[in-house]
């Protein structure tokens, strides 16, 4: 039979607890071994008769308490008994005060390490929350920041599983200041309920769930989403909540755990894979993306506009100086862009326009149309296409469902050769068993493989990549990015110098991971570069200021309906002659298409001219196209 605790073991069980309470208890158990020693000083100042001549018990009384709480020297004078009672309080004092320095010294200290560690509740309201770090936190600020940039009390938190400090350090050296938008950084974890309030994200106007760089990111969303959606201190409102997912299985999973709330998730494997699929095919046509999705040009905005009720959506199509519309959003919530052009607009319709800002998006008002006919070309026979020659040089998680979708843009009897050095990572070791996989599901090309070093010059050589049509350099997956876009940059400078040396024209795309390496990359003189994460960070951003976009979005990279096309200026105007944007616009819309813009070859390199791509350009200022130039347009091919 065990013993049983003594009233000593007791005691000092009770009294241990106590100290555990924290620094308050501690100054506390001071303030009181204070009051102790002064009333038994004083005690024992009478009961020996200690007290100096000319003062009384309360004077005494008075003399102790100033001295043990400010020692301060004692006159030789008074009686002996009267000095060692002063002494030990001044020795009592020292010890307690002492101890009190040291733990207000230590409580400060603790204090100053949780400010500095981010762990203090961020007190915002309407806020922008981001849950997360990767290298896609500094576009998504940079945009952010654009987007608030006429905002007083703007504010984005900044909340993951890192230091303060070096979130704050990171930001510095890679985010420039714009505006007045305040950057609060947190340190918690984003999955853990408790920790997650810190962020105050019951009062966020929208989050944005960043998954982290390792194998699983679909499982940290979906926990950071639980932690949201099923917190007991949630908001009854639905959240804003805008993440990306890599495996499409898991979408179901996402839309189930935000069933009440607004969740916007980026298929981000899906949407890279037809963003190279279709850019391969025409060159200039990420950087339209990228023109669209970010915050320092135009941008897409829904207006409701009754003046339009009754007229056809080809009609509204001109009526815009400054603006380009390119859809519709019916009063159901539907978004339909490039719908039929007999489409009658009704007055809570709203159009869907790209314009500089949404004041912006005002009528002409125009007596009529300064359309030039005589510049209109008669739309020509479509010539039947030929086959196309494709290879693949690399392997990432995204390269099979591209083969996918280039399935869907290709005529018969195409072929795509995908050539990858195996040894390159672990994470490309089974990608000769998903070409053959991928092989099998093929309607309109043939695919085959071969294993190999794509930064050999005599693979390349021996490959005759010149006799291909396109040439697409990916990203390898497993590498770290700066190896990963080294790799790339050493194949893309092979590629080049072999197309100086042929006549035969062929297209090289490229994807990149880091956007500050595109500088780089811009050597190489290849026909487009496509940096994966740069896009998803532009797209993420502007769904968490408008939601409704996702709609826009999803129409845009679908590869039914209406995509978006390069097409050569003198399918629709003579070149060589000045027209207005009213006449190229007119002109698409005869053969069912939206005109938005278009792209000089002459201005190709140049990066300040958005390497010659022009979105939503003046109606009516005059442009001279060449043979070589490109109209952007909404079409259905």
């Amino acid at each position: 039979m065990a013993q049983k605790p003594s009233w000593r073991q007791h005691f000092r069980y009770w009294f241990d607890n106590s100290f555990a309470g924290g620094p308050l208890v501690l100054i506390g158990w001071l303030g009181l071994a204070t009051v102790v020693l002064i009333f038994l000083a004083t005690g024992i100042v009478i009961l020996i008769h200690g007290i100096p001549a000319g003062q009384n018990i309360w004077q005494v009384f008075w003399n102790i308490l100033s001295q043990a709480l400010t020692p301060n020297p004692v006159d030789a004078g008074n009686p002996l008994q009267y000095l060692l009672v002063m002494l030990a309080v001044t020795l009592g004092s020292l010890f307690i005060v002492s101890i009190l320095i040291g733990t207000l010294t230590s409580g400060i200290e603790g204090k100053v390490e949780d400010l500095r560690k981010g762990r203090s509740r961020v007190l915002e309201n309407g806020h922008t929350l981001i849950l997360g770090w990767s290298p896609q936190v500094f576009t998504i600020l940079s945009e952010l920041m654009i987007a608030n940039e006429n905002q007083k009390n703007a504010c984005i938190v900044v909340f993951a599983d890192k230091d303060k400090v070096e979130m704050e350090d990171e930001l510095r050296d890679r985010v420039e200041k714009i505006g007045r938008t305040r950057i609060i950084c947190r340190s918690g974890s984003p999955i853990d309920m408790t920790d997650i309030e810190i962020a105050s994200p019951h009062e966020a106007k929208s989050i944005i769930v960043l998954p982290p760089e390792d194998d699983d990111p679909d499982s940290y969303v979906i926990k950071a989403m639980l932690a949201l959606t099923n917190n007991p201190n949630r908001r009854a409102e639905p959240y804003h909540i805008v993440t990306q997912i890599r495996d499409p299985k898991n979408m179901d999973v996402v839309k189930l755990v935000g069933a009440k709330d607004k969740v916007l998730a980026v298929l981000t494997g899906d949407l890279i894979a037809r963003v190279v699929a279709q850019t391969s095919r025409q060159s200039g046509l990420s950087v339209v993306y990228t023109e669209l999705m970010n915050y320092g040009g135009d941008e897409i905005y829904f207006k409701e506009e009754p003046a339009l009720a009754g007229k056809t959506f080809g009609e509204a199509l001109l009526q815009y100086e400054d603006s380009a519309v390119i859809g519709m959003r019916f009063l159901n919530g539907t978004v339909s862009l490039n719908p039929a052009m007999d489409t009658l607009l009704a007055a809570a319709d709203k159009i869907i326009a790209i314009s500089a800002d949404d004041v912006t998006i005002c009528l002409a008002g125009l007596p009529s149309i300064p359309v030039d006919e005589s510049a209109i070309v008669n739309a020509s026979q479509p010539h039947k296409p030929l086959p196309e020659k494709c290879v693949i040089l690399g392997w990432n998680r995204c390269t099979s469902i591209m083969i996918r979708e280039l399935d869907n843009y290709v005529p018969k009897g195409s072929q795509i050769m995908v050539v990858v050095d195996l040894e390159a990572s672990d994470e490309v070791a089974k990608a000769d068993d998903e070409v053959k996989a991928c092989a099998r599901r093929m309607k309109n090309q043939k695919v085959t493989f071969k294993n190999g070093d794509t930064t050999d010059r005599t693979l390349l050589e021996a490959l005759k990549v010149a006799d291909y049509d396109h040439i697409i350099a990916l990203s390898y997956a497993g590498l770290e990015v700066q190896a990963a876009d080294a790799k790339t940059l050493v194949t893309l400078l092979h590629l080049r110098d072999i197309a100086e040396k042929d006549v035969t024209p062929f297209s090289i795309v490229s994807e990149m991971l880091d956007l500050r390496n595109r500088q780089l990359a811009e050597a190489t003189k290849v026909d487009d570069f496509i940096v994966s994460e740069h896009l998803i960070s532009l797209m993420m951003a502007q769904l968490s200021e408008n939601a409704e976009l996702i709609g826009v979005f999803t129409d845009i990279f679908d590869p039914e309906g209406s995509e978006i096309y390069l097409k050569p200026a003198g399918d629709y105007v003579e070149t060589g002659k000045p027209v207005n944007f009213y006449t190229v616009v007119e002109a698409a819309r005869r053969v069912g298409q939206v005109a938005f813009g278009y792209r000089l070859v002459r201005e190709t390199g140049d990066a300040a001219k958005s390497y010659g791509v022009h979105t939503n350009p003046k109606k009516s200022e005059l442009v001279t196209f060449t043979p070589e130039d490109k109209v952007i347009v909404l079409a259905e091919d």
